[in-house]
């Protein structure tokens, strides 16, 4: 794996970055956008994805940045669980419920794996060079 050398280039943030975007794109009309309580609830979640492995890769230890990461992983925990709740109320329809989700799905997948890298390498990180 190459060394990667800013949280941009981190394949979880990319994808925390197109779940924000989707989030921030269906929970901006009609009645989900009036929903102020669950609107921010999702968005707070979300942007607490990519801004959890940012801050993660920048702390420069690999246990730290791990810490981090499983924050975030939980935090698209979050986005799942309040998706339910806007096709429950009819926010969303399936389909953007199921692309939605997918992406999330996907966003923890590829947390997962970076964590699961990070506990069987060397890497300390950047710090301890």
């Amino acid at each position: 794996m190459a060394t990667i050398q800013k949280f941009e280039d981190v394949e979880a943030w990319q994808k925390a970055r197109e779940l924000t975007n989707a989030v921030y794109s269906c929970s901006g009309k009609d009645a989900f956008a009036k929903d102020f309580g669950l609107r921010d609830q999702i968005r707070r979640a979300a942007v607490s994805i990519m801004s959890n492995i940012a801050e993660g890769f920048e702390r420069g230890g690999s246990k730290e940045f791990s810490q981090f990461l499983a924050i975030a992983k939980g935090s698209a925990g979050e986005v799942e669980a309040q998706l339910y709740v806007a096709l429950d109320q009819g926010y969303i329809n399936q389909e953007q419920f199921d692309s939605i989700r997918s992406t999330a799905s996907s966003t923890k997948k590829l947390i997962a794996g970076f964590m699961n890298y990070l506990k069987r390498s060397n890497l300390k990180g950047q710090k301890y060079k």
